[in-house]
């Protein structure tokens, strides 16, 4: 595939050749703001080393698409919304607390999350409206912060909660609420320790817009896009099964697994296909078949064995 060249950006958003760690890892500071490297040698190395899972054959979905084309209800219904309400939010300074069911509960900064190697992968995104994307996010295993705390041997599930800020999320004010607050997710034990998934801090080798969840998200590649919770502020080890928010507002349509699967319909349209943003023209798309697992059966349909995906949606 043809190596993504970014576009002319500003000194400001580059981060300066001195703090490279190395070649095989794209580099954060959260001085004065986040930087990343977005230097074509830099992205080139990291996905020579990369596995084939963390690739993907596809042409990348424009970043003028990914960045202002999105659902994130705190921001507004509208897709345009996030991009053009999000100005006055604040995603510096910024702490996860992490704790629950394990040994070494941790609040940790966006210091100290940027300390974790970072990598680029470049995944499908497939979104529960029928919509997908080709996103490369720059980010870190789920995986290795649940190392840090070293969950105990009860704990089964990953809970995940978004920041409440009504003064600067404006979907969150006002007297109509689309959703309930905060805005809360959850994986099973094993699914968060899936290699392919990550926490993202970054896309297009650039730091994470406000608009695409800053200044960090999850990332679970095989599952519909609500699942990706963005501006995480907390994370707990449970041995129950966490809320979501959207099986929550409409359970009979929105299931806690949320796996991308061509053979279940949402129960207003199919699934059997999807519009593929930015290849035709400007938020246009063209339609394609929807891959069970979004692609990644191979690497994650055995965490299902024995399950009925037509009744776990």
């Amino acid at each position: 595939m043809t190596a993504y060249r970014p576009p002319k950006i500003a000194a400001h958003d580059i981060t300066p050749e001195a703090i490279f760690m190395n070649r095989r890892s794209f580099v954060g500071a959260a001085v004065g703001g986040l930087l990343f490297a977005s230097a074509d040698s830099a992205r080139a190395a990291a996905l020579e080393a990369s596995p084939s899972a963390f690739k993907v054959g596809e042409a990348l979905t424009p970043e003028k698409d990914v960045t202002n084309y999105n659902n994130f209800y705190e921001f507004g219904l509208g897709k345009g919304d996030p991009a053009a309400n999000s100005g006055d939010f604040q995603p510096t300074p910024w702490t996860v607390s992490v704790g629950g069911m394990v040994a070494k509960p941790k609040e940790f900064g966006l210091e100290d999350l940027l300390k974790f190697p970072l990598e680029e992968r470049i995944y499908r995104m497939r979104c529960v409206e029928a919509w997908s994307m080709v996103i490369p996010w720059v980010g870190f295993p789920l995986a290795s912060l649940l190392d840090k705390v070293e969950p105990l041997g009860s704990a089964k599930y990953v809970a995940f909660e978004t920041v409440v800020r009504p003064e600067q999320m404006p979907g969150q004010s006002g007297y109509f609420q689309p959703l309930p607050w905060p805005y809360v997710e959850g994986l099973r034990l094993d699914e968060a320790r899936h290699p392919l998934t990550i926490l993202a801090v970054g896309l297009y080798g650039k730091t994470l817009l406000n608009q695409n969840g800053a200044p960090i998200r999850l990332v679970v590649p095989w599952k519909y896009g609500f699942k990706g919770i963005k501006s995480i502020v907390k994370i707990t080890l449970t041995d129950k099964q966490p809320p979501s928010t959207w099986n929550i507002a409409a359970p009979n349509e929105y299931g806690f697994y949320a796996n991308v699967n061509p053979a279940v319909d949402h129960p207003r349209w199919s699934q059997a296909t999807e519009n593929r943003i930015g290849e035709g023209g400007f938020f246009g798309g063209s339609r394609r078949d929807t891959l069970p697992f979004n692609g990644y059966a191979d690497e994650v349909a055995s965490l299902y064995a024995g399950m009925d995906l037509a009744k776990n949606f």
